[in-house]
Order: structure tokens, then sequence, then C-alpha cells
């Protein structure tokens, strides 16, 4: 017990709250980490810190949310997880700010609304094609899981009775051992007020269990790769060519495979990094604020045979069943990596209260062990004590800016994060998570009847809470296997702080972008 604290304060675990939908998986590692399970029997309805559930919250509940309390959904962000939604905003920043700019979203159509337009393209591309086909893909506007899905290319097999999107099918998507993928990228937005957003390094690649054949649309195994689809087809178990089992890798695994083809990697990571960053900066300026809350989302990606990535869609409360090894290995370390997300963030918002309980002591810096985990944490460090930049200019960190553990550089490294020297993407499996003791923290209610969640995680773990308080101080650009993506340079940042600056930000993004490619180019010739 440390020393400010009064003799006889009751220790009490740190507590979540659940409905019938939340994954068992969160239930499962929060216990791991030595919290308990709100009881409503038991238990005052305030005393709990964290509601995790897969249905989004109502706005009263984020209103009344109290300073120890977290939700794991924002409000508004159904604007890009309905796939029409999401479609009229990237449509409408492609009309603000230029069509090459969201040319990762396929062409598309919002039925019915949009039938007139969809009919008039697909006879103006049949007469420009002639006698060749022109692939077409259905998808119901709120159904997810591979459901109602029709691939067509000729427009009496269209059949659509609820809302719906209509997009131009991508028909030369890279495959690994003819099956066709894609990428499930897990995102995780902090804050909207100022924009915040982290890109974990690991995630799942989804595999279609038949080879990839024009010549068949009606066969789902060859053509989705939803895994709710694809466990029931007679190839799953089957040792598939270069694939082999099952229907899905590691990230790690695929960026590997790419490698042993003298893929730029790197490269196509960034190019995700970019679509993630303007994706959700469509909704941003729209989104209302809301003090504690997260949101984690699951970024679909197909890559085609030209590397270049394609936006199929954005999944509100991603799945977290655990299927398989794969899913294993990525979604219990997502969910302690979330947690500890969580923790840095509440860090930030109460960075002035703790720097006057605690003026002149070191930055900010995460403890290198959770006793809930039971395993060495990267170690973040924030700003010292006077220093004045976070970011440079260029969107690398400042002098005396982020720092990393010396003892883990795969997952700490103190670059930015969309610059050439970057995180790279995952290279290795991350290792699971073991069970150790509990992790304790104060009463809710015996000691600081307004304590927020991270002071009293703070205090369990022997955190210092000082913060430098100055008005450059941006979060620190990793959290496990989270890495900050935006803001991504000093500009972006001060775009972000009062109000969002969209189109600043934009023309960040579009430098950092031409440098980005340059640098590739003058590697690949120096490879030469």
């Amino acid at each position: 017990m440390a020393e400010d604290e009064p003799p006889g304060a009751s220790l009490k675990p740190l507590v979540f709250r659940v409905d019938e939908t939340t994954p068992e998986v969160v239930q499962s590692v929060l216990l791991e980490r030595g919290w308990s399970k709100f009881d409503q029997q038991e238990q005052n309805m305030e005393d709990w810190n964290l509601y995790w559930r897969t249905s989004s919250f109502r706005m009263a509940e984020h209103v009344n949310v109290k300073p120890w309390q977290c939700l794991n959904h924002h409000p508004g962000t159904t604007r890009l997880t309905r796939k029409d939604l999401l479609a009229k905003h990237l449509q409408h920043m492609e009309r603000l700010y230029g069509a090459p700019l969201y040319e990762f979203l396929p062409p598309t159509f919002v039925m019915p609304h949009d039938y007139s337009k969809f009919v008039a393209e697909y006879f103006k591309e049949k007469q420009v094609l002639d006698a060749k086909l022109s692939y077409w893909i259905c998808k119901p506007a709120e159904l997810s899981r591979g459901r109602g899905i029709i691939i067509f290319s000729d427009i009496k097999n269209l059949i659509f009775a609820d809302t719906c999107i209509i997009q131009k099918y991508i028909c030369n998507p890279l495959l690994v051992g003819r099956y066709k993928c894609d990428l499930r990228v897990y995102v995780c937005v902090t804050g909207f007020k100022p924009l915040t957003i982290y890109i974990y390094q690991e995630g799942l690649v989804r595999f279609a269990t038949e080879k990839f054949d024009l010549g068949n649309l009606q066969n789902s195994y060859a053509h989705l790769t939803n895994s709710s689809i694809n466990r029931s087809g007679a190839s799953y178990e089957k040792i598939k060519e270069v694939v082999g089992s099952g229907c899905k890798w590691t990230l790690t695994r695929f960026f590997s495979y790419l490698r042993s083809w003298d893929v730029d990697d790197l490269l196509l990571w960034q190019k995700i990094n970019r679509v993630v960053i303007l994706t959700v900066l469509a909704i941003a300026p729209s989104v209302p604020f809301a003090a504690n809350c997260f949101e984690l989302l699951g970024f679909d990606i197909l890559i085609d045979d030209n590397l270049k990535p394609w936006l199929l869609e954005v999944n509100y409360s991603p799945g977290l069943s655990l299927d398989c090894s794969a899913d294993v290995s990525v979604k219990r370390r997502l969910i302690h990596d979330t947690i500890e997300l969580m923790h840095l963030h509440s860090l930030r918002n109460e960075r002035k209260e703790s720097c006057s309980a605690a003026n002149g002591s070191p930055g900010v810096s995460l403890a290198r062990k959770d006793r809930g985990r039971g395993r060495d944490l990267p170690h973040e460090s924030f700003s010292q004590p006077g220093s004045r930049r976070a970011f440079s200019k260029d969107g690398t960190p400042g002098e005396k800016g982020v720092t990393a553990c010396p003892e883990n550089q795969h997952t700490c490294q103190p670059q930015a994060v969309l610059s050439r020297q970057e995180v790279r993407p995952p290279t290795r499996e991350p290792p699971k998570a073991k069970p150790k003791a509990r992790a304790r923290h104060l009463a809710l209610k015996t000691l600081i009847p307004r304590v927020s969640l991270i002071q009293a995680h703070g205090r369990e773990k022997g955190l210092s809470l000082c913060v430098q308080p100055d008005s450059s101080w941006v979060p620190g650009p990793q959290a496990g296997n989270f890495v900050l993506i935006f803001p991504f340079n000093e500009a972006t940042f001060g775009a972000s702080r009062n109000g969002l600056n969209v189109r600043r930000i934009i023309q960040e993004l579009q430098k950092l972008t031409h440098k980005q490619c340059s640098q590739a180019a003058e590697e690949k010739t120096k490879r030469k």
C-alpha cells in the first residue's frame, strides 16, 4: 500500500460488466488479468470500471458514464460500419478532395437510391467491354458474415429487397496457392476529439477454401473469405496448396510469405495505414464528443495482384470467437493489448490531475510487469518535463519525444508509424499471455469516490502518473501491438486538436505518401 493511502483501505479487483453478447474471450482475458465480473445483485450499479458488449450504447449511457468507467463503443461509428453509410461518406470525401485520394473504394452504388445510375454504368461498361464480361457484387447494407451476398455478371441475376450496395467486383485478387484471401486489420480509435487512431500490428488473413474461378460465380467457397461460410465447406480440413488446412493465417505468416516473393511489405503496410486514416477521417468531423470510451474496429482489406489494397468493409464489434489456432494467438493478445491501450489513453485524460499531485516527477511510464498478465510489457515513456515537441515537422518523433524499451525493439520502436523507418508489419508470432496473480486496486467507494480507472490501475501497478501538461503532449506511439498512426506528425496533431482541419490533414498525408513512394523507389533501384 502506498504511503499516501490510509491504513485499512480495502482492496478490490477492477470490475468489468457484460451482457449476453459479450465475447467469451473478453471475459476470459479480463479474469486472467485479475478483474472481477460485475454482479448486479451484490454490487452498487456504479461499481464497475469497464462495460464491454457487442451492441452500441445509448447516448444517455455515454452522458452518464462516471469518471472511473469506460465503454467499449463510441457514439456515431455505425456511419463507418453500415455498408451504405460508409459508401456515402467516402463518396462525399471523393467529391471534396478528389477521386484519386479515395480510389481504394471500388465503384459503389447504394440501392435502391442509385439504381438508375448503376444501370447506366452497367450498360456503358458492357458496351465498352463488348464480348468481355463485367463482374459485380451485391451486399446487404446491414448483414454480416457473408449473408445475402450475390456475385453476378448479368443484370438479370440481380435480386435485392432491402437497402444494399452494389460494387465492382475485384476480378484480380492476390491469390495464395490459387486461393482468394483478404486481411482482417484491427483498428482502435481512442477518441475523435482529438482524433487518435491506433492500428494493430497483428491480425488475420482469411481464405476461401476452393480455388478462385470466375467461371462459377455461385461458388461461395471460391469467392467469399468469411470464415463462417468456409468452415462448413468440404475443403476446410483439407491440405490446400500453400494455404494448408483451415482458412486462416496470421498477418505475420502472410507478410513472411510476401517477403519470400520479394514484395515490399512495408510499402504495402503504409498503404493500408493510409486507407485506415482516410476512412476514419470521413466520419470524424460529424462524430459527437464522448468521454471514457473507445472503438475497436475490424477493417477488411483485399489486396489485388498489383499489390493495391481495397477497402471491402469496416466491422463493428469484429468477431472474437476462437475457432482455430490463428484466432487464439491473435485475438487473446488483441484483448490484452486493448486493455493496455485503454490504460494508456486514460493516462492522457488524467495528466493534469496527476501532475498537480506529483509535480516534478519523471514522465509517464508503463510498469514493466502486469501481474494480471504475468509477462513483460512493452515500456512506454512520454515526453519528459521540458520537452516541447513529441513530433518533428516531417513526421518523425522529436529528439526528446517518445522513448522505447531497449529490451523489446520489435514492439516499441520510437519512429512515427507512417515514416519510412516505421514499425514494420508483424514478423513473428506474439507470445501467448499466461495467467498469474490477480491484479488489485483500491475500493472505488471507500477511499476515492471519483477515482478513474487509470488512477486505480496506476496504484495497482505502481505507475508514475505524471504527464507533462504541455500543450504539445501527444499519445505515445505504442501500447503492446497497437501502434499510433494518427496523428503522425506535429502538423496533424495540431490540425486535430481544436476542431478537425481535414484539408490540412489530407495535405500532410499526401506529402508523406509522396515521400514514402520516393523512398520505396530509391530502395528498389538500389537493390537492382
